[in-house]
């Protein structure tokens, strides 16, 4: 008998061990937790609308709530009445062509992501991620064993890739290719020209296509966020889609994403989501309906919102020596390139990134910003403008008393 000790295994698996926390999340809750302690923290951190649910969308929910039929489980891939108003929405914003059966109601747009990587990647493959990015990408790429290959536009591309920029990436690994118009973090949308451009390229080498159009309806100055199979209907057997209620309706806490695909790839993802979660919460599923079918004067209301704190955001931090804002037309973030602060002393701080940037802002000016790191190279902050005009006045008047 051997009388070696036993080999001491890791307390955590290596590929969970691995993640790195949201980076955006750990900002908004060190902002949080520091204006319980009574600090008058400016947080441009949380990617949310500040806005509430929709009356009639909460008055449906208290409905289903006091329905038994939604007691109990129900199919994995979620109620019928709500995949049938998303295709009815996808048809309709994203011009694409889908049934009920090519949907899976995912708890949030977060889960879908996961779901469509997982499904569709496999160890070694590479996924072109478009730089700046959403933190959790990289991250949900690595758990499926994939290999996120970044491929970065800067300000002065106005955050876009190019066709020739991916084509210099792919490699005879590369099956995939992350689409995220409008953007978080940059809020850029492409062009419907560059979109068809790009759905060319990826038909054309074979390249899977995960488009998150979450951001769809948040558009602005006469923008039209052109989804990609409307742009290339002839992706449609190599694309998935992920969308959710969360952005559009302010319905961030009640869960509710999509995604849909070809129906092999809905049927695996299905397999997957039967294990990992079951169905979405069917109160949760009713509102979603009542968000999507209903009325859409609220939407519009926020939009309007949106657009008006955008121009106040675009136009504070460009007039602060240093910051280099372009103007997004979507979403509801800036991301301004801030290199021309970095290595500049600043109330005894001298930052050489900007995470040491971000820390410095926190500390100094009580403004919580989410630094370039999160979402690729150094040298840029995120700020969303999901916040009242008010607060939004106040952060960018304490940057300006700070880089003054």
């Amino acid at each position: 008998m051997s009388t070696e000790a036993p080999r001491s295994a890791p307390r955590i698996a290596s590929r969970v061990a691995a993640i790195a926390e949201s980076a955006t999340l750990k900002v908004d809750a060190k902002a949080k937790a520091l204006k319980a302690e009574g600090r008058p923290i400016v947080s441009f951190a949380a990617g949310e609308p500040d806005f509430a649910t929709p009356q009639h969308v909460v008055d449906a929910a208290v409905d289903a709530a006091r329905d038994p039929r939604n007691h109990h489980y129900t199919p994995a891939a979620g109620l019928l009445e709500l995949r049938e108003a998303i295709v009815a929405k996808t048809r309709t914003v994203s011009g694409a062509d889908v049934t009920a059966g090519q949907v899976i109601v995912t708890n949030g747009g977060k889960q879908a992501v996961y779901q469509a990587f997982a499904t569709l990647v496999d160890v070694g493959d590479e996924v072109l991620l478009p730089a700046p990015y959403w933190t959790t990408y990289p991250e949900a790429i690595r758990l499926a064993g994939g290999v996120p290959v970044e491929v970065f536009a800067g300000s002065d591309q106005d955050y876009l890739v190019t066709v020739e920029q991916l084509e210099a990436a792919r490699t005879d690994r590369t099956k995939v290719l992350l689409f995220c118009s409008p953007s978080n973090p940059t809020g850029a949308v492409y062009s419907p020209e560059q979109t068809r451009a790009i759905g060319e390229w990826a038909l054309e080498h074979g390249i899977w296509v995960i488009s998150d159009e979450i951001y769809q309806d948040l558009v602005y100055d006469g923008t039209v966020a052109t989804g990609i199979l409307a742009a290339v209907p002839a992706l449609a057997d190599q694309t998935v889609l992920v969308n959710g209620v969360a952005k559009t309706y302010a319905m961030t806490g009640w869960r509710v994403g999509w995604m849909i695909g070809p129906a092999d790839v809905v049927r695996a993802a299905g397999n997957l989501q039967s294990h990992l979660s079951s169905n979405v919460s069917n109160v949760s599923q009713r509102a979603a309906i009542a968000a999507l079918t209903g009325p859409q004067e609220p939407v519009i209301a926020m939009r309007e919102a949106f657009a008006r704190r955008r121009r106040l955001i675009v136009d504070g931090l460009n007039a602060i020596p240093g910051f280099t804002t372009p103007t997004p037309q979507g979403a509801f973030y800036v991301y301004p390139d801030v290199t021309a602060l970095l290595g500049r002393t600043w109330r005894g701080v001298t930052p050489t990134t900007s995470l040491e940037l971000a820390d410095m802002i926190l500390d100094e000016a009580e403004v919580a910003v989410v630094p370039g790191e999160a979402f690729g190279p150094s040298g840029y902050l995120r700020l969303s403008y999901a916040l009242g005009d008010d607060d939004i006045r106040e952060g960018v008047a304490r940057l300006t008393r700070l880089f003054s």
